[in-house]
């Protein structure tokens, strides 16, 4: 099951041209995962630099949280229709490799801005929801905390927007704060935490 979905991601075309796949240098260690870190490029880039803003960057992320996540995919606490038949015959010794190949890359520079409006409102938010009790002040990431700077804002605006409307599953505490906050005020904290 997994080969044939790890050959039908491989050969993805979109708009009749098809997705050539930059070349993975995992070395040794990475060995056992190499075709499913290739297949992981499909849509979240080259070493997990994701450029489109549907996906998250991977590049850098936390190890920790990157591994939870594959848990979380893979039991259905986390659902998602492009993940699930992608981890689902995972075991654990994969999902670490996988998460610790992505957490070794750099984080790549995307150089979103947030104007004076946006950045007051996104702040307020913030504050208000005590959001660096958690995230710290940079917004970087620690162990199972996600690195949210410079992540993509449509990214990041739908994780909000999920987890407010409890769609996303996997932190009920998070859906219950982010139900406190209108709609308009999660996307301006995610153009604002894109832009750090």
């Amino acid at each position: 099951m997994i080969g044939r979905l790890l050959n039908f991601i491989l050969f993805v075309t979109f708009a009749g041209a098809t997705i050539t796949l930059a070349d993975t240098n995992t070395g040794d260690e990475y060995a056992p995962v190499a075709d499913l870190l290739k297949s992981c490029q499909v849509c979240h880039g080259d070493q997990g630099a994701s450029t489109e803003q549907q996906y998250p960057i991977l590049a850098g992320q936390e190890f920790y949280y990157l591994y939870v996540q594959l848990k979380d995919f893979k039991s259905g606490l986390r659902a998602n229709p492009i993940m699930d038949p992608v981890v689902s015959a995972l075991d654990k010794d994969q999902m670490q490799l996988i998460a610790k190949y992505f957490s070794e890359q750099v984080w790549p520079d995307t150089e979103y801005a947030s104007d004076d409006q946006v950045t007051r409102s996104a702040i307020t938010v913030i504050t208000a929801g005590q959001c660096i009790a958690c995230h710290l002040g940079k917004f970087d990431g620690d162990s199972r905390v996600p690195r949210l700077a410079g992540q993509h804002p449509e990214y990041l605006a739908k994780t909000m927007l999920d987890f407010k409307s409890k769609s996303r599953q996997n932190s009920p505490a998070k859906g219950s704060l982010l139900a406190s906050f209108a709609d308009q005020e999660l996307i301006n904290v995610a153009q604002y935490l894109s832009s750090l």
